[in-house]
C-alpha cells in the first residue's frame, strides 16, 4: 500500500494530461503490470514500481494520480490490446462459423490464462476497499470485445445469415458460452492450470453449434 510518503510525493498541481508522451507512459505501465503480476495490487508499492518501470516516483505521479489509478489503466491497456487482437478475426472475410472460431479460441485463451486470471482475482480481493475500481473494471467503453462482436453479428443479420433482434444480448451470450466450465473453474482455483488448447476448441465448437441454433437462419 502507498506510505504517506508515496502521498507526499505526489504532486499537487501541473498532472499532465496522460498520453502527452504515449511511450513514457506504456514504460510505466509496462513496469507495473510486472509488479501487480509478481506482487498482487495490495502489496505492491509505487517505489516496487518506480523500479520495474525505470522512472522516478515524481515521474509517475505525472501520468497517474495513484496506484489503484495505475492499475485500472493497466487492466483497460490489456483490455484494448485484447480486443484489437480478436477483431482481426471478425475481418477474415471466412464463413461465419470459421470466424467464431478464430475469435472464440482466441477470447477463451485470453480470459483463462494465468495473467487475466491473476488480474481478476486482484479486482475482486479490492471490491471491499475500492468498490469504484470493479465499477471501472465493468464499464463498457466504445470499444470491448462485446462491441466488436455484436458489430460483426449486426453485419450478418443484415446479410440474412442471423435471425436476432438483440445483438448486443448475442455477443454476451457467445462470449460466455466460449468460457463455460473453464473460467469459473480457474478464477476460484478448482482449474489450477491453463486448459490445454483441444479443451478450449471443444467448448468453442460446443458453442458454435449451441449459438447457430439459436440465431442461425433455417434453411
Amino acid at each position: 500500500m502507498d506510505t504517506t510518503e508515496d502521498r507526499l510525493a505526489a504532486p499537487r498541481t501541473g498532472r499532465r494530461a496522460a498520453g502527452e508522451d504515449p511511450a513514457k507512459r506504456e514504460q510505466i505501465l509496462d513496469g507495473a503490470k510486472r509488479v501487480f503480476m509478481e506482487q498482487g495490487l495490495e502489496a505492491a508499492s509505487m517505489n516496487d514500481i518506480t523500479r520495474a518501470a525505470g522512472v522516478s516516483k515524481g515521474t509517475i505521479y505525472v501520468y497517474f494520480e495513484n496506484k489503484e489509478d495505475l492499475f485500472g489503466d493497466m487492466i483497460e491497456r490489456e483490455r484494448r490490446r485484447l480486443t484489437e487482437t480478436i477483431r482481426h478475426a471478425l475481418d477474415s472475410g471466412q464463413p461465419l462459423d470459421e470466424v467464431l472460431k478464430a475469435f472464440g479460441m482466441l477470447f477463451a485463451a485470453h480470459m483463462t490464462a494465468d495473467q487475466t486470471i491473476r488480474a481478476m482475482r486482484m479486482v475482486i480481493a479490492a471490491n471491499h476497499r475500492l468498490p469504484s475500481l470493479c465499477s471501472r473494471f465493468f464499464s463498457t467503453s466504445s470499444i470491448n470485445p462485446v462491441s466488436v462482436l455484436q458489430d460483426y453479428l449486426d453485419r450478418q443479420v443484415a446479410a440474412g445469415i442471423l435471425t436476432c433482434e438483440d445483438t448486443m444480448h448475442a455477443a454476451k451470450q457467445f462470449l460466455e458460452l466460449t468460457t463455460v466450465g473453464l473460467f469459473k473453474p480457474r478464477i476460484f482455483g478448482a482449474m489450477e492450470e491453463v486448459p490445454a488448447k483441444a479443451t478450449i476448441e471443444k467448448n468453442v465448437l460446443s458453442a458454435i453449434r449451441m449459438f447457430l441454433a439459436a440465431y442461425g437462419v433455417k434453411p
